[in-house]
């Protein structure tokens, strides 16, 4: 009894504490200044001309309270929060039955948000979850019921919530998918609206009509269960058909929310500074997206991707001058599948590894030229482990083929030979050079593209060879400026020389041997099916693996690389290795068209030969295939200067690297 006194008492100390540390907290709040819910965290999105293609939360019209249907806000309101008019923001009891059920299911099932904790969630943070954002949030929304009253707060709600498509607030929402304003909206329309919010990639009528229905048979039934419509509105409602309006606009991309996704992310990079400004009106953000880029993009993956809805894409374009990223695809439709695969996944990216792999032989005196023997081959590795790599089809030259052949063919045991000649850590640190910056381990099969990394990752390594050798950090926004146009961001370049730019256009002059007629022999450069497609000259690589289908070009002027897959990580099908490879080419066509493309002026100590590019000796009178393949002054063939090729040095126990090889 002694302990039950001191417990009881200890209970009513934390209460009354507790009371008084949360009416000091609403005093604190009052006495602030006020936030202004109408302007607040506003984001104003421009692309590279200027012009505005995102504002705010959407709301480009703000409908005021008495401007909406009743029956928009009667639905809103038991369908999200019922005792909103009677909580200072929190509904305790709903948040304690919500903590039961979840802990009783031992699942997350139930939520306990009201309105206004929804409101500042929009207004003011991103979605993760994480404790920080949590306490943001709940300050935030005392802030705001300090300082406003609950039709102002519900307003505000209204106006700021999405209703999938891009379409945010009740106004955009309802002229959208209705042509007519929030006010016109009968009982069965308006609850179709309300039914959205909770999941717009689900809740779509437009997307998932049957799922949508349900939907919003459950906010009818809840309306009449709770006496808010009699049962004859209700069986009305229920047997209204509704005609969809859904604007139609060429411009209105379907994956232009994947670039503005990667902007906010880039936001969130920079802090409490974007976050003031927020609290002050809003921003401005002037950012590199090019709209004739994104379309080519968007178009090009509609226009080859016509009978398989299951597969999904993701394509980049960066400017290589710069790093600035001009478009962004991280999927095929945003509106069905909100998931950005060019910043947030990690695929397997086979071949398309190789590149630096033969960077980092040009840099150790390989040329051109450089023969190794390319038949099947067992390697044996240390601790007598064999490794035993395959080209595709099982499709061996049985001869020596110069490095120009083995980046045409993507040829797996001249990769293997010289990754392992040159030793496993040359390509982990070349690739850290670049800007790879997932930890790669220093495996033999690391040329063949087994580790799995981000799109954006490798899409700017590749960006350093574009721009021979400059490595920058990709980024999306230019500068910010607050609302009246006061600069409180740019972008500072942090660009920096990592590789040698001859030896870095030697590579790229061998990366177009991969679509190049003169190199046919044995078999077919990889990228030959597109050559027909292309007007300039471009440096490209693909690359595959039972999973994943890759493939990176770039010029001067600009960078594209295109990923094809399954969310799953299903085998694919040879009909889906197709798909990326037309992708490519008809983006990079349509995007360059009408502008001034250029190829790379040959550095002062390089020097072009005409040669055997399968072989990579002089050519002759008699060669069958003839190709300008380019040097270091003084390494072409002919030279007095010895070339390395691997008959005259297959005796040679110098280097501890060599190979073993088992045939």
């Amino acid at each position: 009894m002694k302990y039950f006194k001191k417990f009881i008492k200890l209970l009513v100390i934390l209460f009354f504490i507790g009371i008084f540390l949360i009416t000091g907290i609403y005093l604190y709040a009052r006495i602030i200044p006020k936030i202004d819910i109408n302007k607040t965290g506003s984001y104003y999105l421009y692309d590279m001309n200027n012009n505005l293609y995102f504002q705010g939360n959407g709301t480009s019209e703000w409908a005021k309270l008495e401007d909406i249907s009743k029956y928009v806000i009667d639905a809103t309101l038991i369908t999200e929060d019922k005792n909103f008019y009677s909580h200072h923001g929190f509904d305790i009891p709903r948040i304690i039955k919500a903590m039961y059920t979840n802990i009783v299911s031992g699942e997350y099932k139930q939520g306990a948000s009201t309105i206004t904790q929804q409101f500042a969630k929009n207004l003011y943070l991103d979605f993760d979850k994480t404790w920080e954002r949590k306490i943001n949030e709940v300050w935030y929304t005392i802030q705001i019921e300090a300082h406003y009253d609950k039709d102002d707060i519900l307003e505000g709600y209204l106006n700021c919530i999405n209703y999938g498509h891009a379409m945010y607030g009740i106004e955009n929402a309802s002229k959208f998918y209705f042509n007519k304003t929030a006010k016109e909206l009968s009982l069965a329309e308006a609850a179709m609206l309300v039914g959205i919010p909770k999941s717009p990639s689900n809740y779509s009528p437009l997307i998932n009509p049957e799922v949508a229905k349900k939907r919003q048979q459950y906010i009818l039934k809840t309306m009449l269960n709770n006496k808010i419509i009699t049962n004859d509105e209700y069986q009305k409602a229920l047997s209204e058909e509704l005609i969809f309006h859904e604007e139609e606009d060429e411009e209105n991309l379907k994956t232009l929310m994947y670039y503005q996704d990667a902007v906010m992310k880039e936001l969130k990079t920079l802090g409490n500074l974007v976050e003031t400004y927020l609290q002050q009106g809003g921003i401005r953000v002037y950012t590199n997206l090019d709209m004739n880029a994104q379309k080519s993009l968007e178009d090009s993956i509609n226009n080859n991707i016509t009978n398989n809805d299951k597969i999904q894409a993701s394509a980049i374009m960066i400017n290589p001058q710069n790093g600035s990223v001009i478009a962004v695809v991280g999927g095929r439709d945003y509106n069905q599948s909100e998931f950005n695969r060019a910043i947030s996944a990690k695929r397997q990216v086979g071949s398309i590894m190789k590149p630096f792999l033969y960077y980092n032989a040009l840099e150790n005196g390989f040329t051109s030229s450089t023969s190794f023997l390319s038949q099947e081959t067992t390697f044996t590795l240390g601790n007598e482990n064999t490794y035993s790599p395959q080209n595709y089809n099982n499709l061996y030259a049985n001869k020596a083929i110069s490095m120009a052949s083995a980046i045409s063919f993507s040829d797996n045991i001249y990769a293997i030979k010289t990754h392992l000649f040159l030793g496993e850590e040359s390509l982990v640190n070349t690739a850290k050079r670049v800007g790879i910056k997932t930890k790669l381990e220093p495996i033999a099969s690391l040329p063949l593209g087994t580790v799995e990394l981000n799109h954006l990752e490798i899409a700017n390594a590749y960006a350093t060879l574009a721009s021979l050798g400059v490595k920058h950090e990709p980024y999306f926004i230019e500068k910010i400026t607050d609302i009246t146009g006061n600069i409180i961001y740019e972008h500072k370049d942090t660009s920096e020389v990592v590789l040698n730019n001859s030896l870095t256009f030697i590579l790229n002059e061998l990366l177009k041997g991969t679509y190049d007629y003169n190199m046919i022999d044995y078999t077919y450069p990889t990228n030959i099916s597109i050559a027909s497609l292309l007007t300039h000259d471009y440096a490209i690589k693909s690359g595959s693996t039972d999973t994943d289908n890759w493939i990176i070009g770039f010029n001067q002027n600009i960078l594209t690389s295109v990923w094809i897959g399954y969310d799953d990580n299903s085998n694919m099908t040879n009909d889906d290795f197709k798909y990326s490879k037309k992708i490519w080419a008809n983006a990079m066509e349509n995007y360059l068209k009408n502008q001034e493309v250029k190829w790379y002026e040959i550095p002062n100590n390089v020097v072009g030969v005409i040669v055997d590019p399968i072989t990579g000796n002089l050519a002759t009178n008699e060669s069958k295939n003839k190709k300008v393949l380019y040097y270091i002054k003084g390494t072409e063939p002919g030279s007095t200067q010895e070339v390395f090729d691997e008959y005259e040095n297959n005796n040679s126990n110098d280097n501890p690297n060599q190979d073993k090889e088992n045939n």
